[in-house]
């Protein structure tokens, strides 16, 4: 997970305690669950150029090397620590996959000329301010191949009372500013305004921290003529 600055920092850092960062992620928000959904749902090819924004201690980079794997997977994350982290479970998991240091907004000067077809993006929106999440919806629009897809797992709308109570606990560590506008849903929003087509939520999975909403968008290429 990664986001914009907070006082002194460029970035939240993950934990404190880099080796706590997947049991706690795995315990509070059913990480098994919506990852499983989420790899499905992207559903990596043996054509795919696959990047993971925020990609973290890179678990999904290695579930997504299973079974067909793509052409090449790319992680992009702020956290030097963590991307070091990330480096040696690719290593042990004999993943081979290209490691960036950078935020959302620089995934269009970070992937440019990679020829990504994919985008993946995993509990990193609610930490950024509202303007990083519109910059960085824009960067992943114009980093992603003409017929590419962005795939987002995130809190989005807290539907209900007990949702809402729960997610208290992500706002009072990440900050109420930053996160309030993924609890009012505004997600889909931002990635129609970025440009993206056939925006969908496509599932919400509750959580002990929230609920956590699956979207997926396309960027359709233009037609001649259009």
């Amino acid at each position: 997970m990664m986001s914009q600055a907070k006082q002194t920092r460029d970035f939240t850092p993950a934990l404190p305690v880099l080796s706590a960062y997947d049991p706690i992620i795995a315990l509070l928000t059913r990480e098994r669950r919506w990852r499983s959904a989420l790899l499905r749902q992207v559903s990596p090819t043996a054509g795919d150029v696959i990047a993971d924004i925020g990609c973290g201690t890179g678990s999904l980079l290695v579930a997504m090397s299973a079974g067909v794997a793509p052409l090449k997977l790319i992680g992009v994350d702020p956290d030097e620590a963590i991307l070091a982290k990330a480096r040696t479970k690719l290593r042990a998991a004999g993943v081979s996959a290209e490691l960036k240091r950078g935020y959302l907004r620089d995934a269009s000067a970070l992937l440019s000329g990679a020829g990504v077809t994919k985008i993946v993006s995993s509990l990193v929106f609610h930490q950024t301010p509202l303007a990083e999440k519109r910059a960085g919806l824009a960067a992943i629009y114009a980093a992603l191949e003409p017929d590419g897809e962005l795939h987002v797992a995130d809190y989005g709308l807290q539907r209900t009372a007990l949702m809402r109570g729960l997610f208290r606990v992500v706002q009072l560590v990440d900050g109420f500013t930053d996160t309030q506008p993924n609890a009012d849903g505004v997600l889909p929003t931002l990635m129609l305004e970025a440009g993206f087509a056939e925006v969908a939520e496509t599932a919400v999975v509750p959580t002990a921290t929230g609920s956590i909403s699956l979207y997926r968008a396309a960027k359709r290429a233009l037609k001649v003529g259009s």
